[in-house]
């Protein structure tokens, strides 16, 4: 009996682990059946997930990396540009302040001549001795002329228009500006700062100081590209209470600004000799003399008129004409030759020329039609020299006013019409028929001083002025 009793509760406890055994597993089973689907793409915890996890967050770091080396590149460009900029400024700085050094020419081109290279040097001055600057050249026709470009210090008188560009404006181009007043600027410091050897006396103000020149004494400049050499400029100045100019010409080989010459020019006692061969046409001619009544009579004193008159029609008119300017503003320097000829202009200047006998005199090749101004005649003395230079003006000429101005009843006055715009006129750059220059000049030359080859030696002018020609 009692081994039985043993083995059958021996029995009930193997059942009952049997039966815990299976209620745990079927407990197992269901939570793995009421267990949530979990995303395949997911990193799981364990053993399958383990690889997974991995290799997106090294994915993720090396995203990370790449943007910050990004961020690094751009900061380290940031900061060479930066260190450029700096180093741009600071040899500005330098130059400005080697240039106020200087003292003796002010431009900053032979500083420190031990530093510059010797063969750099040579080059330059190579440069202007072969630019027409201080000797002539011969040309082949008055087509090889380079015109120059005239300025102020608000604006720039163009040839070369095409279909955006005005006649007269200001510069817009920021390179051009900036060129315009770098040149006032260094002709100011050789004014202010003369050499040794500069052809100008030194001048003290009215209280005895030191006279300075500034760019409101600037009154106008000319400036030419040679192509192959460089770039030419004629500065003028003039204070308003003295009466010489200040002549400075510089000269760009391209590369800094070189002083070529630095003079002082006295014309007050300069008188201009104004030819004009006429014939008929005595309405024009009257409106002439208006213009030469109020420049040259009353404005200039420095002037003698020769009207040389083709033919007998309309003679007593023009005589009449000068004899009534001559009494109402007691203006008796002019002369009147008449030649009973085909009108010739080559001949009346000839004739024009040769009938001034009173030495060397300064002579101004006019037409009845153009109208100029105090300003231009005194460019006219300052341009020409005897044996050297012959001053040819580019002449504004002026579009029919009937047809300007067909809009309007009765065309404006000659005065409102003296406009540089693109729809009143345009630069005669193709005309030789104005110029100024000297009477042994013209000479020695004789009949085709029209043609600028024929000058050889003679340097020529050829800027753009306020002078026009009235349709």
């Amino acid at each position: 009996m009692p081994r039985r009793g043993l083995i059958l509760q021996t029995r009930t406890h193997w059942l009952l682990f049997g039966l815990a055994l299976l209620c745990s597993l079927v407990l197992f089973l269901y939570l793995l059946e009421c267990a949530p689907q979990t995303d395949g793409n997911a990193s799981l915890p364990g053993v399958i997930g383990e690889n997974y996890g991995k290799e997106y967050y090294q994915a993720l770091l090396q995203e990370q990396e790449e943007h910050y080396q990004t961020r690094a590149t751009s900061l380290k460009r940031q900061i060479a540009q930066l260190k450029q900029e700096l180093q741009e400024m600071s040899e500005k700085m330098r130059s400005l302040q080697e240039r106020r050094n200087v003292g003796a020419n002010g431009i900053g081109y032979q500083g420190n001549k031990e530093q510059a290279p010797s063969d750099l040097l040579e080059f330059l001055h190579s440069q202007i001795d072969k630019a027409e600057v201080s000797i002539g050249a011969r040309l082949p026709s008055e087509y090889g002329v380079i015109p120059f470009e005239s300025f102020t210090l608000m604006k720039v008188f163009q040839l070369e228009m095409g279909l955006t560009r005005h006649p007269e404006e200001k510069p817009v181009r920021k390179d051009k500006r900036d060129e315009l007043v770098e040149v006032i600027e260094a002709g100011l410091e050789v004014i202010n700062n003369p050499d040794e050897d500069d052809e100008q006396e030194d001048e003290d103000g009215p209280l005895g100081e030191k006279l300075i020149f500034n760019e409101n004494d600037f009154i106008e400049g000319y400036y030419r590209t040679e192509r192959d050499k460089g770039t030419q400029y004629e500065l003028f100045f003039k204070k308003a209470d003295l009466m010489e100019y200040r002549h400075v010409t510089l000269f760009r080989p391209f590369g800094p600004l070189m002083k070529v010459k630095s003079e002082m020019i006295d014309i007050t006692r300069s008188i201009i000799n104004i030819i004009v061969p006429l014939a008929e046409r005595t309405e024009a001619f009257s409106q002439f003399m208006q213009n030469f009544r109020d420049v040259c009579i009353h404005q200039d004193k420095r002037i003698h008129l020769t009207v040389v008159y083709f033919g007998k029609e309309g003679l007593s008119e023009v005589k009449s004409i000068l004899e009534s300017v001559a009494s109402e503003s007691d203006f008796h320097n002019y002369t009147l030759v008449s030649l009973n000829e085909e009108f010739n202009r080559g001949r009346g200047l000839n004739v024009g020329a040769r009938a001034w006998d009173k030495g060397e005199v300064l002579m101004f090749f006019c037409d009845v039609d153009i109208y100029f101004s105090a300003e231009f005649l005194n460019s006219c003395r300052l341009n020409a020299e005897p044996g050297k230079k012959v001053f040819y003006p580019v002449v504004f000429s002026l579009y029919n006013p009937a047809i300007v101005y067909a809009n309007q009843d009765v065309p404006p006055p000659v005065e409102q019409q003296l406009v540089h715009k693109k729809d009143s006129g345009f630069w005669r750059d193709f005309g030789f028929g104005m110029t100024c220059q000297y009477r042994s000049d013209f000479l020695t030359i004789g009949l085709r001083v029209m043609s600028p080859a024929d000058h050889g030696a003679t340097s020529l002018l050829k800027p753009r002025l306020h002078i026009s020609r009235l349709s």
